[in-house]
């Protein structure tokens, strides 16, 4: 299995834009940070978790177009979801199911009412919505993902376990036990680390580092990081065994 970090960054991206502090006007490539988004290989699936609105330019960077079997969307907020209408390109391949919670399709379908009518103008992307549910498998080709609960502050958005090794956690301030008891025994987990101030709806660095030895992955890496993380390389030194900050372009074999 392979995951592939295209964006590791907060909402805002860093660069954050009318910043001139230290990590914004880093030389060092991995404080560049897109909007959060990763692209999962495994044996017959190629995955693509949540489509933000630098995914194009995420793409551009990878070289990467190749059939997607299918979209795993977190949640309804833009920078989840503002690049679904650039798949366009990868329907050539052909259509491409969007697997979300039936709260975030909803918005989908106000958002971007074009992409999920009968008769569709030409050059629509060509994707529909599969609503899923916490706690009920289902499968892309021969893979197994597990929907679990996750609180962003008050909203539940979606985490994800895929192919039995990888957890995916993005936007998480807190989850019940069961999503807990879901994650146990992963070979790699990618889960949010804001800042070390703590947020309202995010997790802090702290609390990042307590939910990593929690679920006691072998490996763990923080994404969604603000500019207010800190710098890549110092950050890194300050990491415990098997915790590792994520940065763009990271390549995760396992």
């Amino acid at each position: 299995m392979k995951i592939k970090i295209l964006g590791s960054g907060t909402s805002t991206g860093v660069p954050e834009i009318g910043c001139t502090c230290p990590v914004c006007t880093s030389a060092d490539p991995r404080d560049n940070r897109l909007r959060a988004s990763s692209l999962v290989h495994t044996d017959d699936a190629t995955i693509l978790i949540d489509c933000g609105p630098d995914f194009r330019e995420q793409m551009l960077r990878t070289s990467t177009f190749e059939k997607l079997d299918g979209v795993l969307i977190t949640h309804e907020h833009y920078d989840h979801v503002g690049g679904l209408d650039d798949l366009r390109p990868f329907c050539r391949f052909g259509e491409i199911p969007i697997y979300s919670d039936a709260y975030t399709a909803d918005h989908l379908r106000i958002r971007m009412p074009y992409c999920f009518v009968d008769k569709k103008y030409p050059g629509v992307p060509r994707i529909y919505l599969q609503e899923v549910e916490a706690g009920k498998p289902f499968h892309i080709n021969g893979t197994e993902i597990v929907p679990l609960q996750v609180m962003h502050g008050r909203l539940p958005i979606l985490g994800y376990r895929i192919g039995g090794r990888l957890g995916y956690i993005t936007d998480m301030l807190t989850m019940p036990d069961v999503s807990y008891e879901q994650l146990s025994g992963l070979d790699v987990l990618i889960v949010n680390a804001l800042r070390p101030q703590s947020h309202p709806t995010h997790q802090s660095i702290s609390e990042a580092l307590a939910t990593a030895e929690r679920i006691g992955a072998k490996e763990t890496y923080f994404i969604h990081m603000s500019h207010h993380a800190g710098l890549h390389a110092e950050l890194t030194k300050q990491m415990p065994p098997h915790v590792h900050y994520a940065y763009d372009g990271l390549e995760i074999v396992f």
